[in-house]
């Protein structure tokens, strides 16, 4: 839970102001802000994905929602699921506020054994495992469903942990089979101090270990997650260790760090190298991102992880109605293993291969010559503002790139977002200062940059436009960007510059609200 917003945000919480804030004018998914294929909520606040599950068929995604307004408060799990990943179907709010306890962050976990004994009547709990937030004590819950996560009973003993502490949250939970045990990480955000715990049962912890780093550039740390990622060309696996940075990230503000290691069942053991600062996003807005537990096995796959889309800096602030605060898309987690100069893991990230049903061919070239490219792309008549972009170019001397969302009506300081590699200092970046409406906070505008080098003397790129967000996958998910704009409307055209283009593919993208 960003329970940073709390500093920066101050509220009325009188029943008159919430009864302003309560948004029902237009629920459509048709508003010029609104994402077309990422997730979002159809009204309200919404920010940190929560226990993203997979069971019997549907994909669950928890999230933070307000069910009174468009700016943070009240927290409450809201519910929506999934068959494919891709098309979601929101449904009533799951485990709501109540008697003054919040519901922050958390995990959701499917009990096969029924470890808890909650299951009845042969039903297999879902078992909630979240923060519960009150005036000056964070402390660990848990509730459960027996019906697929429709309807949720809180635990009669919560809290199951409680340290008596003021900033206490955030458990990610999962099952260890080496072990037999359940395992929980959970944060002490202001000493930046990961603890673990173990269970039978999801009601009785003991603490079995503890992890912190002076070299993070943070000084609060939410929403952890410690998973197992497969090593891309072996059968090894590794354990990262996810830590939601509430503040210094790269770009400013929010974002979120990893560290690669062994897990021994009761404590993360850090192999990655001091002061080897490892970023999973250099965006503006990525942030609270976890992985999906009990995916179906499929070879190899790597995890899968959803983030929020967003910067606590301005989340409050965006200039979207009736929703305020959407998803990233889904990402396939995976490890590079880089044996020079010295051995290390470095993480990889791609949209999931479930989104290929939604991309339509709408202009394809080949070449050399960018005007070329350009006069062929005016003359297809490309329509529509939701497209992915793979672009495939030499790091030549001069800088290369695509503006995006451009005001074609305006010459010369008009609207655009652009994407581009600086061949000279050998970074990928995305450039928001004039994409749209940048007014709203000071620290939303600016240019943002990740290290890139080129692989056999070229750079490909995987852009995901959408209605007010750029996702930008670096050489097959060495870095990404993630960015929010604000555009007009008819901020549509597209142009590409400088010298070293070889490929360009351009598809449209269906919007996943029937």
């Amino acid at each position: 839970m960003n329970r940073a917003l709390v500093v920066l945000l101050v509220f009325d919480l009188t029943t008159s102001a919430l009864l302003a804030q309560r948004v029902t004018s237009d629920t459509t998914y048709k508003q010029t802000y609104r994402p077309q294929y990422h997730f979002s909520a159809r009204n309200n606040w919404l920010n940190d994905p929560n226990g993203l599950v997979y069971y019997d068929g549907e994909y669950h995604l928890f999230y933070q929602y307000n069910p009174f307004g468009i700016r943070w408060g009240h927290m409450t799990w809201g519910h929506a699921i999934s068959r494919d990943l891709v098309h979601w179907q929101e449904l009533p709010s799951a485990i709501p506020e109540e008697n003054g306890t919040m519901i922050y962050s958390g995990s959701c976990v499917v009990d096969k054994t029924n470890t808890s004994g909650f299951g009845q009547d042969g039903h297999i709990p879902l078992v909630a495992v979240y923060t519960g937030a009150k005036t000056g004590n964070q402390s660990q819950h848990i509730a459960y469903s027996l019906d697929k996560g429709r309807t949720w009973t809180k635990y009669a003993g919560n809290p199951v942990i409680d340290l008596k502490q003021k900033d206490f949250r955030d458990p990610k939970v999962f099952w260890y089979e080496p072990s037999q045990h359940w395992v929980m990480v959970v944060l002490l955000p202001t000493d930046k101090k990961a603890l673990f715990y173990k269970s039978t049962n999801l009601k009785e912890w003991t603490k079995t270990g503890e992890f912190t780093a002076n070299d993070s550039p943070a000084t609060v740390w939410e929403c952890p997650d410690l998973v197992e990622v497969p090593v891309d060309g072996t059968m090894e696996r590794k354990w990262v260790l996810f830590l939601s940075m509430g503040n210094n990230a790269p770009a400013g503000g929010s974002g979120i760090q990893y560290y690669v290691g062994r897990f021994n069942g009761s404590t993360f053991i850090n192999e990655s190298k001091p002061g080897d600062i490892r970023f999973v996003d250099w965006g503006k807005d990525y942030y609270a991102a976890i992985t999906f537990n009990n995916l179906p096995r499929r070879g190899n796959r790597g995890a899968i992880s959803i983030g929020w889309m967003n910067n606590l800096q301005y989340a409050n602030d965006i200039p979207t109605t009736p929703f305020r605060g959407t998803m990233t898309l889904p990402r396939e987690l995976r490890l590079a293993k880089i044996l020079a100069p010295a051995l290390r893991y470095e993480l990889r990230q791609q949209p999931i291969q479930e989104l290929k049903p939604l991309l339509n061919t709408s202009f394809q070239w080949t070449g050399t010559d960018v005007a070329q490219l350009n006069q062929s792309l005016a003359s297809n008549s490309l329509s529509g503002d939701t497209y992915c972009l793979q672009l495939e170019f030499e790091a030549a001397k001069t800088g290369v790139g695509v503006r995006v969302k451009k005001d074609e009506a305006t010459s010369g300081k008009g609207e655009e977002t652009i994407i581009g590699y600086d061949p000279s200092k050998q970074q990928l970046y995305v450039d928001r200062s004039r994409s749209g409406d940048v007014s709203f906070k000071k620290e939303f505008p600016g240019r943002f940059t990740a290290p890139l080098k080129p692989q056999n003397g070229k750079i490909s790129l995987q852009i995901w436009v959408d209605r007010s967000s750029v996702e930008v996958f670096g050489n097959n998910g060495e870095v990404t960007l993630t960015n929010q704009i604000f555009p007009k409307p008819e901020s549509r055209g597209i142009e590409f510059f400088g010298d070293g283009f070889r490929s360009v593919l351009i598809r449209s993208v269906e919007p996943i609200w029937k």
